[in-house]
């Protein structure tokens, strides 16, 4: 399974903002399992893991008498989030290194399940609905974070060479076979694929320099910015430019960023 395999590689890096992304947005996360009724002695499913860092706040919440069934592709994430739970004494987690595009989920029967940004990124997303549904025991709930329009992605006062950026994500996104306004294909999906959606919310934010949320999409444009340009999405030039125009933006207290626009759903099993 080859690294290069993600849009945004596997590298150190990626692995550091991928740990912000998660700290950032851990609050959401945490009260939308908690709406699902994650809880102790739990068999709970993280798909498409990463580095783990939701993997071990689920074990947590599952305890000594529940598992997290943690499912990532790359070999470097999941020796991060071996390496991790070891340190932090987690024994009940299991990791499995399939690719969610070929490979058959494990034989699990799961009372809740987990997923941000991964749907998005898949070549068959319904597929891998129906084998998420087909692992998971009547009444389990299903929590997913996805993006419904990633366009929204703005900054004011308005930068052409932001919303470029912006374009080229989104293009790259789908050139890899991804689409990354998936969320709204979602919610017509659920109640087609064995689901009862059970809440609907759109989270999307206005934010300032000064926000700790702003490091969230700080980190994806000083990275991503040169992952575009060795993908050939984009030239080494024109990263250069975008990291500049975004950094004066930043420097301005006036400067308000428009998030992507994600879509917050809670179904159950049915």
């Amino acid at each position: 399974m080859l690294e290069e395999e993600y849009v945004l590689g596997t590298h150190e890096g990626e692995v550091a903002r991928l740990g912000l992304q998660h700290r950032v947005w851990r609050r959401r996360a945490l009260d939308a399992w908690l709406e699902a009724g994650f809880t102790s002695g739990q068999t709970l499913l993280d798909l498409g893991s990463g580095p783990g860092y939701a993997t071990l706040d689920l074990a947590e919440i599952a305890g000594s008498a529940g598992r997290v069934v943690a499912i990532e592709k790359s070999r470097r994430f999941l020796d991060t989030l071996r390496a991790t739970a070891q340190q932090r004494q987690l024994t009940n987690i299991d990791t499995y290194q399939l690719d969610l595009d070929r490979d058959a989920l494990p034989d699990v029967a799961v009372d809740g399940a987990w997923v941000r940004w991964v749907f998005a990124f898949v070549r068959n997303p319904r597929e891998l609905l129906r084998r998420t549904r087909a692992a998971m025991k009547p009444g389990a709930s299903l929590v997913i974070h996805e993006y419904f329009d990633y366009s929204t992605w703005r900054v004011t006062p308005r930068s052409e060479v932001f919303e470029s950026f912006v374009a080229a994500v989104m293009q790259s996104w789908r050139a890899n076979g991804g689409e990354p306004d998936i969320g709204l294909d979602l919610l017509r999906w659920l109640p087609e694929e064995g689901f009862r959606v059970r809440r609907v919310r759109p989270i999307v934010e206005v934010i300032a320099p000064t926000d700790y949320l702003w490091q969230w999409p700080r980190t994806f444009i000083l990275t991503g910015a040169d992952r575009l340009a060795d993908l050939g999405t984009i030239s080494a030039e024109r990263a250069r430019e975008v990291k500049e125009a975004f950094l004066r933006s930043e420097a301005s207290p006036e400067t308000r960023m428009v998030t992507p626009a994600v879509i917050e759903l809670i179904a159950e099993a049915v």
